[in-house]
């Protein structure tokens, strides 16, 4: 291996230490990545620096975007080094390069970030929706009873208290007027 880098130029040797540096990183962020070592564990693929807005999901300066100019910088480098002739320029491109892979890389997780869906059930979201009466409910809340509703795609059964001057049989429809308690106030349809 060095026998190698030994006959090189200078400047193609920086471009093949960088890009073999931020290959094997990026490889070891991957797989942490697929570990899930980006989630709840305690262990981070990333460091960010948060310097721009708290409620954006992209950090600009992050150790994984340094890492995916690198990998740009250093592969334009080795690729594009016998086509220039000025190395300047060969410095432009491949920095240039370098930041295309960032803004792809950018792209790419804007697009997978779309593609999460939050399925969590929040209670309040029931109100104003139609359920199935799952088991008897009393009039004028002298009881409590159950309904089936669904919320975000998953059904749930949740008890329920009826307000009206009508008990509510077992399949009725009914529509969920209110939340008190975390308890559904139902009317019938």
């Amino acid at each position: 291996m060095k026998e190698f880098f030994s006959n090189m130029d200078s400047t193609l040797q920086i471009y093949w230490y960088i890009a073999i540096a931020a290959s094997i990183i990026f490889i070891i962020q991957t797989i942490m990545t697929f570990m899930g070592a980006d989630s709840d564990t305690g262990v981070d693929a990333d460091f960010d620096s948060n310097f721009d807005d708290a409620g954006s999901s992209f950090q600009l300066f992050s150790l994984r975007n340094l890492i995916n100019f690198l990998l740009g910088l250093g592969w334009a480098g080795v690729g594009l080094y016998y086509s220039f002739d000025n190395k300047i320029i060969l410095s432009l491109v491949a920095a240039l390069i370098g930041c295309v892979f960032v803004a792809l890389f950018f792209f790419i997780m804007r697009a997978m970030m779309r593609l999460a869906e939050d399925n969590s059930f929040n209670i309040e979201d029931t109100v104003g929706k139609t359920a199935d009466v799952y088991t008897n409910i009393p009039a004028n809340n002298k009881g409590k009873g159950k309904v089936f509703v669904s919320v975000n795609g998953s059904t749930r059964e949740l008890t329920a208290m009826n307000p009206s001057d009508m008990d509510l049989k077992t399949g009725m429809v009914v529509r969920i007027t209110a939340l008190e308690d975390n308890m559904l106030i139902v009317k019938p349809i």
